[in-house]
């Protein structure tokens, strides 16, 4: 599980293609090496990834994740290439703050920056939604864009928008945004739940 909150901006190093719809990424960051092992998981732009490998080189942490076919099918991650910036969140522990919402970094879809409104020290985006997603969306409801927890402001048909606030800005890779930009999506856990109650009876 994580959270949404941001801890780093990586880069990818390396793209490298291993037959069957796999792929190994090398992954750019500022973690410590010894705290990253085999195993662990990674939200790189909210799609939940495995370590398979950790190192140093030229002074900079990597990592290594294998992203599969359906990752590759229904997430951003199959257009990632070499210096493509994602942002990165180590997965929740026990004791840890809760600082935004739940999120499974398992992404429901993949959405489009419709507009982008600059203002003075933040931004707002207007959002569209695959619509079957669109009812899991409401007014100050949570959603995880590119892993990122944010607050939903407003919501018509299959759009929504969110305000960006300064700080934010600078510790996620959101600010480079721009109107056709594609983003992973994970619609808020609970929302789900509630509609599956829903259906059921």
């Amino acid at each position: 599980m994580f959270t949404g909150i941001v801890t780093d901006i990586g880069e990818v190093l390396a793209v490298e293609p291993r037959g069957e719809g796999l792929r190994r990424l090398m992954i750019g960051c500022r973690y410590e090496p010894a705290s990253i092992v085999n195993g662990a998981s990674i939200a790189c732009n909210g799609v939940c990834m495995t370590v398979v490998g950790a190192g140093e080189r030229d002074e900079r942490t990597w990592f290594a994740v294998d992203a599969a076919a359906e990752t590759l099918r229904v997430t951003t991650v199959g257009t990632w290439q070499q210096g493509t910036r994602v942002n990165l969140e180590r997965a929740l522990r026990l004791g840890d703050e809760l600082g935004g919402h739940l999120v499974a970094a398992h992404v429901d879809g993949v959405a489009e920056i419709t507009t982008r409104e600059d203002l003075r020290d933040m931004m707002r985006f207007a959002v569209r939604s695959p619509p079957h997603l669109a009812r899991f969306i409401a007014p100050k409801g949570s959603v995880a864009l590119d892993g990122v927890s944010l607050t939903v402001n407003d919501v018509e048909g299959d759009s929504f928008s969110v305000l960006i606030i300064p700080h934010t800005l600078a510790v996620t890779t959101i600010g480079s945004w721009l109107a056709g930009t594609a983003v992973n999506l994970e619609v808020d856990l609970m929302a789900r739940y509630a509609a599956r109650l829903m259906d059921m009876r």
